[in-house]
C-alpha cells in the first residue's frame, strides 16, 4: 500500500495548527464529551491522523478502534498515545477504510477531517459504508470546512480558505481537488438525522464545523 502521507504526514499536526489556529483540533474533539461517549462504549475512527481526538474518548472510556491507510499517519499516532496515554490500550488497523467490515459494532463512527480527500462519488460511497459500519442507533460525527455561507465577502474568503490547503494536500499527498462539501446534506440523504452542529471561528467567521448525525431506528 502507497503511503500518500509519507512526506506530509510527520508535520500534519503541525500545519493544521499553523493554518487553524488550533480551531482544527477544537473541532475533531467537539463531540467527544460525557454526554456522547459513555465508558464501553465502541467508536471508530476513519483516517485518524496524529488521533488525538480518539486519545480523548479513549481517556473519557471508549473503546476505540482508528483506522488508517498510512503507516506515517499510525505511527505519528503511536508516537502521540505513547507520549500522552501511554495507559490507554488503543486498537489499530492498518487498512483501506472499505476493506473494514465490522458491519453494526460501532456506538459511534468518527470522520474527522477525513471524507475530504475524496472525489464526492467516492466522498458519499465512504460515507455511507461508515454509517454501516455503525449500530442501528449509532452517533455519526464529521468534523471538516464549513461549508460556505454568509455575505460575498465571507464566502470567498472561506472557498480561498479551502483552496488554499485542498491545493496542498493535492500536492504532496494526491488528495482529490474539489469544492467544499455541504456534509450535512449528505448524511441526511442517507438517512442520519442531524441533531447538532458546532462552529469553530477563524476572523469572526465560521471556518470549521463538527457535525453529529443519528442513525434512525
Amino acid at each position: 500500500m502507497r503511503d500518500k502521507y509519507k512526506y506530509i504526514g510527520p508535520v500534519y499536526d503541525f500545519l493544521s495548527n499553523l493554518y487553524s489556529g488550533k480551531n482544527i483540533h477544537r473541532c475533531k474533539t467537539a463531540m467527544l464529551d460525557v454526554e456522547t461517549v459513555k465508558p464501553g462504549a465502541r467508536i471508530l475512527f476513519a483516517g485518524v491522523g496524529h488521533g488525538r481526538d480518539a486519545i480523548r474518548a479513549a481517556e473519557l472510556g471508549a473503546d476505540v478502534t482508528v483506522v488508517d491507510l498510512s503507516e506515517t499517519m499510525l505511527r505519528k499516532f503511536a508516537e502521540a498515545q505513547e507520549k500522552e496515554a501511554p495507559h490507554l490500550t488503543i486498537r489499530r488497523i492498518h487498512s483501506d477504510i472499505m476493506k473494514v467490515d465490522e458491519f453494526e459494532q460501532y456506538d459511534m463512527v468518527v470522520a474527522n477531517f477525513f471524507l475530504n480527500v475524496f472525489d464526492e462519488d467516492m466522498m458519499v460511497r465512504v460515507l455511507e459504508h461508515l454509517i454501516r459500519l455503525g449500530k442501528a442507533d449509532a452517533r455519526v460525527v464529521v468534523g471538516d470546512f464549513c461549508y460556505p455561507t454568509g455575505n460575498i465577502v465571507a464566502r470567498l474568503f472561506k472557498k480561498m480558505y479551502w483552496y488554499m490547503a485542498v491545493f496542498i494536500f493535492w500536492l504532496f499527498a494526491n488528495n482529490a481537488f474539489h469544492k467544499i462539501y455541504n456534509y450535512p446534506e449528505h448524511m441526511q440523504r442517507l438517512g442520519l438525522h442531524v441533531t447538532e452542529k458546532k462552529h469553530f471561528k477563524l476572523l469572526n467567521m465560521n471556518c470549521y464545523w463538527s457535525i453529529l448525525g443519528r442513525k434512525q431506528v
